[in-house]
């Protein structure tokens, strides 16, 4: 499996934000977002190869109980981030796979320890034509859908999947950058959305520094 990093920090995204957890970052994504924050992990050759037994035990030996697997997108590299997901779940771990709305996340166990974090492109990022909405039916109550939005735009391009789909999971509206959130927390309340606005925690406390 092609490894970008393996790191220890919080989540600092969506509903487990704060959480201290293991971030497992595959190489390699498709996707070319225009305001991607993780440039130096879309290419398999960023990474290095890694046996599913040695991911395991450097798991085991960071000891936290929570592991994201993320990218990258994990789902480019779809049996070995299955097998992985398997392994982990059958140890008990909680796990998040984030993954764009580009691949499809059928076949993956349904389990309650298991989040699938999707993360629907809209027009910011040039990759909307990208998603994949059959990916939002197989959704289950315990994942979670993302929108990174950067503008008014992008807000009412996320209201129109809302309103056309129906979204089994909560909702998560976070402005591109993670920090700016005042106009989209007052677009929300003002539009009575049933949505969870949250920033991304990890830029407050580490800036853009990498492995955090």
């Amino acid at each position: 499996m092609k490894i970008n990093e393996i790191f220890l920090s919080i989540q600092g995204e969506g509903l487990l934000i704060g959480l201290p957890t293991l971030f497992v970052r595959t190489a390699g994504c498709d996707l070319r977002c225009r305001w991607c924050d993780t440039p130096y992990a879309l290419l398999e050759t960023q990474g290095t190869e890694w046996k599913l037994e040695d991911i395991l035990a450097e798991v085991r030996k960071q000891g936290a109980r929570a592991v994201c697997i993320t990218g990258g997108d994990p789902l480019k590299q779809r049996e070995e981030t299955l097998m992985l997901t398997e392994c982990l779940l059958k140890e008990d771990y909680r796990v998040v796979i984030e993954t764009s709305g580009a691949y499809s996340i059928e076949g993956f166990p349904d389990n309650e320890k298991l989040m699938i974090s999707m993360d629907l492109k809209l027009p910011s990022s040039a990759m909307e034509d990208r998603n994949m909405y059959s990916n939002i039916r197989l959704l289950r109550k315990y994942d979670q859908l993302k929108f990174i939005v950067a503008d008014r735009r992008d807000y009412e391009f996320a209201r129109r999947i809302m309103n056309e789909y129906n979204i089994p999971c909560e909702i998560i509206m976070t402005p591109v950058g993670g920090k700016e959130m005042r106009w989209l927390a007052e677009a929300v309340l003002a539009d009575r959305l049933n949505v969870r606005v949250l920033p991304q925690l990890h830029k407050f406390i580490w800036g853009n520094e990498r492995g955090r």
